[in-house]
């Protein structure tokens, strides 16, 4: 029998990296917020590697943490070792990446939402939503406990229908062993949601004494640590070292004669897997012509042994796992402590959601992170910042914000979920920006962070340094156009040294730092008046002088972005009815049912001509009101 269990004004289903962040923002903006786990053991697992950031991900923490997010904060306190990706690139890629302690990460933001004001954490199956004729929903239990919310984020991760795999046996479970959430799927449908069936896996974790580390390449983390958090002041400092083997011909050879016995090839497994994380099964037989892949032998935790196999997942049944596992330098007698597992699970489309991750036909029901078609930490952990600011603005009477692409990562992966859909996990990369140059990882507080103070969740402490910081930069910009270098025996050996023409007559030092060859570093001989700024506002400063050009020139690109951004397209329009659409245009714009033209350019099938017939279209629309 049913009990009523309590009220809130948002309730967060799931407690993994996209529910903890929707949680906290709801909680922290002023919203009663409850947040509900299969097990509370399982708060902020990293069922996965046990990393935070990589390429373009970095981007996003540092975004979710410029907005007032926690990601990166317990990924510092967390860290066993930090490594700044791509360095050998332009900056518009360059991404942090921390290896973690998963189950120091784990206790810390449980922590965090347990001392929380406005948030209670529940253990408890959610099995059924239900939307009353008031608008408000009904979030009921397995213990039949029935609460009442007048916003819901479904962040149920790889947990919805989950089942796993190796080789012959499959079972019902959500990572680690966790129970699954068994029952809700059959709800959301109810409530006329559209789900698909995805799948992704995890590598063995082998013990660490096992492993013949001395015969492996070691991979150091950087020795200047730079942090994901604006909030974090104090010096970090590696503790752990990272491994470096390949696979061989042997290993090829175990995976083809056992390729049968993957349910993946066996067709057991119905769900899609992500395109860019393949098991290595999948690489194998994808890269048949490739005689030996990279992995990446990772600690796991300081107060643990077991070590992670980055770039092993695999579905092969464990003895098959156990052999080719030991067929890898550095691993012949490896003891596998966990073996690698597919998961199968449910998620949604996208295409049913508006920009704000509320979906169109249920107002007040929003999705977050892998319930998305995303996968990834954080991937997750952005939708839930976002779903969990905007449940809080609608539950407050506020109006709900969306972040476009030429604002962030977090702009760019919500549009291309909610325009273009997903037809395998959802993976961010830079290459998914069109504007990277602007969208980079080091100015993410000068993009966000005015945001994150508009919306209540940055503190004054952090706007206050925020603003110094600004202030730097403005006076440093400043110094460079006023600083004039003479031509000396010591700046022209600096320059000939960096290959470039030495100089005959004074220089300002801006145009000197746009050299492609010089930086503040080597310039500092001749540079005795530069303040000890903070090396994060140099670097914005020099990256900003290095690419000024092509930097206006991606501005310029991004107001006719908005242009078209700002043209809103009605939320109900018929387009059957629209002139001159194609048909293929018409069913797509139908299906999505854009905000503005801007979406509407981006969703795959309606074309430039399509675009020009819709603007024509709602001019004539605009006409028709203003005479009416």
């Amino acid at each position: 029998m049913e009990y009523q269990a309590g009220r809130y004004q948002v309730a967060v289903v799931g407690a993994g990296h996209a529910g903890i962040e929707a949680g906290l923002a709801a909680a922290r903006l002023g919203c009663t917020t409850a947040v509900f786990t299969i097990n509370m053991d399982a708060v902020g697992n990293c069922p996965c590697n046990p990393s935070i950031g990589g390429t373009a991900k970095g981007h996003l923490v540092r975004e979710i943490d410029a907005m007032g997010g926690e990601m990166g904060r317990t990924a510092d306190e967390c860290m066993l070792q930090m490594r700044m990706l791509n360095r050998g690139k332009g900056p518009a890629v360059h991404s942090l990446r921390a290896q973690i302690d998963r189950r120091k990460y784990s206790t810390v933001m449980k922590h965090k939402l347990e001392l929380q004001p406005n948030l209670d954490l529940r253990q408890a199956e959610v099995t059924e939503l239900r939307r009353r004729e008031d608008g408000l929903w009904e979030v009921v239990t397995r213990m039949n406990a029935v609460f009442i919310a007048e916003c819901v984020v479904i962040a149920t991760g790889t947990y919805l229908g989950g089942r796993i795999y190796i080789g012959e046996v499959a079972y019902d479970s959500g990572p680690d062993g966790i129970f699954p959430a068994a029952f809700l799927g059959a709800s959301l449908k109810k409530l006329g949601l559209r789900l698909r069936r995805f799948k992704t896996g995890t590598p063995a974790r082998v013990l660490k004494s096992s492993i013949h580390l001395e015969e492996l390449e070691q991979q150091p983390g950087d020795e200047q640590v730079v942090p994901f958090s604006y909030d974090t002041t104090q010096p970090l400092h590696n503790k752990e070292i990272c491994y470096i083997s390949w696979t061989n011909t042997r290993t090829k050879q175990i995976i083809l004669d056992n390729i049968h016995r993957s349910p993946l090839y066996g067709g057991k497994i119905e769900g899609v897997g992500p395109r860019y994380c393949p098991s290595l099964e999948d690489k194998i037989v994808r890269f048949s012509d490739k005689e030996r892949h990279q992995l990446f032998i990772e600690p796991c935790g300081e107060d643990t042994e077991e070590m992670y196999l980055q770039g092993m997942s695999s579905s092969l049944p464990e003895e098959v796992q156990i052999q080719f596992y030991h067929s890898i330098k550095g691993l012949e007698d490896a003891l596998v402590m966990r073996p690698a597992y597919a998961i199968e699970y449910d998620c949604v489309d996208p295409l049913q959601m508006n920009a704000t991750l509320e979906f169109q036909d249920l107002p007040g029901l929003y999705g977050a992170g892998q319930f998305n078609g995303s996968s990834g930490y954080e991937e997750a952990a952005a939708q839930g910042l976002i779903a969990g600011i905007n449940a809080a603005r609608r539950a407050q009477g506020k109006e709900q914000i969306v972040l476009d692409r030429a604002s962030s990562y977090i702009g760019t992966l919500i549009d291309d979920l909610v325009t273009k859909g997903v037809m395998d996990p959802y993976r961010m990369m830079t290459s998914r920006s069109e504007y990277r140059l602007v969208l980079r990882q080091d100015n993410a507080d000068e993009r966000l962070t005015p945001i994150g103070r508009e919306i209540g969740l940055i503190g004054d402490g952090r706007w206050e340094r925020f603003q110094y910081k600004q202030e730097c930069k403005r006076q440093e910009m400043e110094r460079l156009k006023k600083t004039v270098i003479a031509p000396g025996e010591t700046v022209n050996q600096i320059l000939v040294s960096r290959e470039t023409q030495p100089i005959s007559t004074g220089v300002r030092l801006l145009d000197l730092l746009k050299r492609p060859q010089l930086n503040y570093e080597c310039l500092a001989p001749v540079d005795p008046t530069r303040p000890d700024w903070d090396p994060n506002v140099l670097e914005q400063v020099e990256v900003e002088v290095k690419y000024e050009g092509y930097i206006k020139r991606q501005k310029a690109q991004i107001e006719d972005m908005r242009r078209l951004e700002n043209k809103k397209l009605p939320r109900k329009a018929d387009y059957s009815t629209v002139t001159g659409l194609r048909l293929e245009a018409r069913e797509k714009l139908q299906a999505v049912r854009p905000e503005n033209i801007g979406q509407a350019s981006r969703i795959s099938g309606v074309s430039p001509a399509d675009i020009s017939v819709l603007l024509i279209w709602l001019s004539q629309q605009k006409k028709e009101e203003k005479e009416s």
